[in-house]
């Protein structure tokens, strides 16, 4: 049977975090230095500072590089305090990309891969992208992959343009898939590269202005021109990245679940507290039944997204791979979220479309949340595929 008691340890854990995030992370929001672009690299040293300082710095990471090796039902609970604001992942070093990049490294870098790219990581010294999104190539289709690596016996060369690539201005690590052609020397195939983002041949052409504004670096358009690695930038075996990728894929669909859930729980609390003291036709808001059921809607889909979630990462945590249950978690978390920070904003009314709160925010960023890591008709294709071959 599943458990659905919050132990002890993790309970004080959760609340911690919660209280950290509340007390020290949410007076950044209102921060100059939170921009369009998202938070810059000072801001976020700043917090990262905070973190570390309560011992609240990369706890997802394994026990033997300095975290505390939560499981995925556990993440789960921590996480979603930690997305009381946007800002307290970046904080606490567990927002994407580089969560979901730490934890790739973690399962297939060699020691000296480890040791160069993922432990600064962990530390919360650098941040990283995951390269994969192509203009005119990969994306929802990874198999449309179009930059392409050439191997000559001693050097790979990489040619080709990506773009929406979270981070990029100002990372370290750079995680980049690319085709690698047919060659004498190593299978073919979508390949992953590890290098350093200070390396030649990467060119951060622009930063494309978006909705959202959480990740540090905003999203940039990338172009590689004869960007020249040796042997042992290979993450991995050559041939495999799209395995890796889904590798990656499960478990961060889920960690942005997650940190989702804090927020929207963050948008219905400010909600709630509007309704009990706005009043309109005699009586406080939240006493008329049009706000009441929004308010009341918004609690059943907190409820129902929670326990979605902690099914998945309990699947994951007795060792499957869950791929089609964190689908259906995407799928209906995100678009579930959505709606509870757009009925957030119906209730506040005038103030729900400014920047009084953090809804209006909130809500730009719940939209695009419904993109991350495969929209959700591709979840939904996924899911019908699935159903059709049981």
């Amino acid at each position: 049977m599943i458990d659905f008691s919050v132990p002890d340890d993790l309970a004080a854990l959760r609340d911690r975090v919660r209280g950290f995030v509340a007390e020290r992370i949410v007076p950044f929001e209102r921060d100059p230095r939170l921009t369009a672009h998202g938070p810059t690299d000072e801001l976020r040293a700043e917090m990262v500072e905070l973190a570390r300082s309560e011992k609240l710095l990369t706890v997802q990471a394994p026990v033997e590089f300095g975290g505390l090796g939560l499981s995925h039902v556990e993440q789960a609970v921590v996480y979603e305090a930690a997305g009381w604001s946007t800002l307290g992942p970046v904080a606490m070093n567990c927002a994407a990309p580089d969560e979901g990049n730490m934890f790739l490294l973690g399962k297939v870098a060699g020691p000296e891969q480890a040791d160069r790219y993922l432990m600064p990581m962990i530390r919360g010294e650098q941040r990283s992208v995951f390269a994969m999104t192509e203009p005119d190539g990969a994306g929802s289709d990874p198999g449309q992959l179009s930059t392409e690596a050439v191997f000559d016996g001693e050097n790979f060369v990489i040619n080709g343009r990506k773009w929406l690539i979270t981070g990029a201005d100002g990372a370290k690590t750079w995680i980049i898939m690319a085709r690698l052609a047919e060659n004498p020397h190593l299978p073919a195939g979508p390949t992953l590269f590890l290098t350093d983002g200070d390396t030649e041949g990467i060119v951060i052409e622009r930063i494309m202005n978006t909705m959202d504004r959480n990740y540090v670096g905003g999203h940039a358009v990338v172009r590689f021109e004869n960007l020249t690695l040796p042997p042992t930038a290979v993450l991995g075996r050559t041939g495999q990245a799209l395995r890796y990728a889904q590798l990656r894929l499960a478990p961060a669909r889920l960690t942005h679940c997650m940190r989702w859930l804090g927020a929207a729980e963050r948008a219905q609390h400010i909600a709630l507290d509007y309704a009990r003291t706005r009043t309109a036709f005699g009586k406080p808001i939240g006493e008329h039944e049009g706000v009441s059921f929004m308010l009341a809607d918004n609690e059943v889909a907190l409820h129902q997204c929670r326990l979605t979630i902690w099914h998945s990462c309990w699947l994951m945590d007795r060792g499957q791979q869950a791929r089609h249950e964190s689908s259906m978690a995407k799928s209906y978390v995100s678009e579930e979220l959505f709606k509870v920070a757009d009925r957030c904003v119906q209730v506040l009314g005038g103030i729900g479309i400014s920047d009084e709160t953090v809804v209006e925010m909130l809500f730009r960023d719940m939209r695009a949340f419904r993109l991350y890591d495969g929209p959700t008709e591709v979840h939904k294709y996924a899911i019908g595929r699935h159903l059709l071959r049981e």
